[in-house]
């Protein structure tokens, strides 16, 4: 009698794929190269003002959102903090004006970590960048808050707890390199449960359009220059504007499932 294989259909942006465990590994290694030849083609330079992240900053349209031409975005989806150090001349090589960094969440994800161990990988990459482009003003962004109600992504039920100890660390780590802590919690949290805000998620991980709004908004002032300059300091984000009370979807989102390529992505609950 032939073995019958479990093929799992999933519907995301790029339609219906049959996913098993290589076939999604080669498919999202593929797509962190497409993603790194393509700034290979894009460089940075001093004026520019680079997002540089996992899936939450590969998502943004930052040069409409902020209505400035040089906010350069370079997330890739599912990425972590040694993906992003692997990639990272490809920004700091150009010595651009700012760096916007957020990432750890997958790092969060990865149930093999904990708050100091993702901490001191990210202390190695801050330093990094201070030591590769000493004159950009870095802005450590805090890891956003999650909300597992949608249950949508099984390696992050159970990790809610270690994101705001890690937090804690970096805005340390900030304080100790000469970076500017820029808190997100108060913009996108409740504050209340401590859960992303429903009207700023649609699976309780990524931002819908009021979520962007209301992140992008937050920073505003730092990337026009209004705060944060170069002296050490720390940021805490204003409340969010009385427009993101609308509701998001719950539409289904695509996300690979197998760790590849300094990645680890956070891995979807099938339904």
């Amino acid at each position: 009698m032939k073995k019958r294989h479990k093929i799992i259909l999933t519907f995301g942006i790029f339609g219906a794929t049959a996913l098993s465990a290589p076939i999604c590994g080669y498919a999202q290694d593929e797509y962190w190269h497409q993603r790194v030849t393509l700034f290979e083609k894009l460089p940075v330079s001093p004026e520019d003002i680079v997002f540089l992240g996992n899936s939450i900053t590969d998502g943004g349209e930052f040069q409409e959102l902020f209505g400035m031409d040089n906010v350069l975005n370079r997330g890739i989806r599912s990425d972590r903090i040694s993906g992003v150090l692997k990639r990272l001349d490809q920004v700091t090589s150009g010595k651009p004006k700012m760096i916007f960094l957020l990432i750890g969440i997958n790092d969060v994800a990865d149930n093999r970590n904990t708050a100091s161990s993702i901490a001191l990988k990210y202390e190695e990459l801050v330093k990094e960048i201070r030591k590769r482009s000493p004159e950009s003003r870095l802005f450590i962004q805090s890891v956003m808050p999650i909300n597992n109600d949608f249950r949508r992504y099984k390696s992050l039920i159970g990790r809610e707890g270690i994101i705001p100890p890690l937090n804690e660390k970096l805005k340390d780590i900030a304080l100790d390199n000469g970076a500017v802590f820029i808190d997100l919690w108060p913009v996108l949290s409740d504050s209340a449960t401590g859960k992303m805000q429903r009207q700023f998620t649609n699976d309780g991980l990524h931002l819908t359009g009021a979520g962007y709004r209301a992140w992008t908004d937050a920073v505003r002032p730092y990337v026009e220059g209004i705060i944060g300059g170069n002296e050490p300091s720390q940021g805490s984000a204003g409340e969010a504007d009385e427009d993101y009370t609308e509701e998001g979807s719950s539409g289904e989102t695509d996300m690979p499932t197998t760790e590849e390529n300094g990645t680890l992505p956070i891995k979807r609950i099938e339904r």
